[in-house]
């Protein structure tokens, strides 16, 4: 059992940047590839990245590439959404995400891959 705490939400105005944390109980947390998704009000959950187990390989959408930065220290069992040039649309609750069955250098961008999640995180991006 993997338990994911999140933190750093909060308000920030658009263009601003924002970091939010994702802290693992794991007992081996570079067993697994992490993930991170949103969800707004009305709409479905969303990915918005990945790392792999070590985190050597990443990936964003297209939706935030070139804003949004996923990475991950396993000596210190978290990983990080680094999020820049914030925008309203960007308001969400961001929940971050364990799968253990990856492959070595494998990131998973479907939720039914995961199998531990976090409580969320609310970012809420003012115009």
């Amino acid at each position: 059992q993997v338990q994911l705490v999140e933190s750093g939400g909060g308000l920030v105005q658009a263009g601003g940047s924002l970091r939010v944390s994702c802290a693992a109980s794991a007992r081996t947390f570079s067993n697994y590839a992490m993930g991170w998704f949103r969800q707004a009000p009305g709409k479905e959950r969303e990915f918005v990245a990945g790392i792999s187990r070590r985190g050597g390989y990443t990936y964003v959408p297209d939706s935030v590439k070139g804003r949004f930065l996923i990475s991950r220290d396993n000596a210190k069992n978290t990983v990080y959404l680094q999020m820049n040039s914030l925008k309203p649309e960007d308001t969400a609750v961001y929940y971050c995400a364990a799968g253990p069955r990856a492959l070595y250098g494998a990131i998973l961008r479907n939720e039914d891959q995961y199998d531990y999640w976090g409580q969320g995180t609310q970012v809420t991006v003012s115009s």
